[in-house]
């Protein structure tokens, strides 16, 4: 999957991925894809919520290797 923008959150405990994402998304334009990655396994109900609430799409939240998760957010 081609992204805009990558943002590594790796070893950051919540709430700072989704505070580095949202920060990310607001630089981005409507339609442009974001990709995060996260170490904490808490982030994988966070990107679902934050995805709901703001209207931003989760397009992929897998597992990547030991202990590290993807998400795919596009911008609303």
């Amino acid at each position: 999957m081609n992204v805009d923008k990558e943002v590594d959150a790796s070893g950051l405990s919540c709430p700072l991925p989704i505070l580095r994402a949202k920060k990310a998304l607001a630089e981005m334009e409507a339609g442009q894809m974001l990709r995060v990655l996260a170490t904490d396994p808490g982030s994988v109900k966070d990107f679902e919520a934050f995805a709901r609430q703001t209207g931003n799409e989760l397009l992929q939240s897998e597992t990547v290797g030991d202990n590290q998760f993807a998400f795919v957010l596009r911008r609303k």
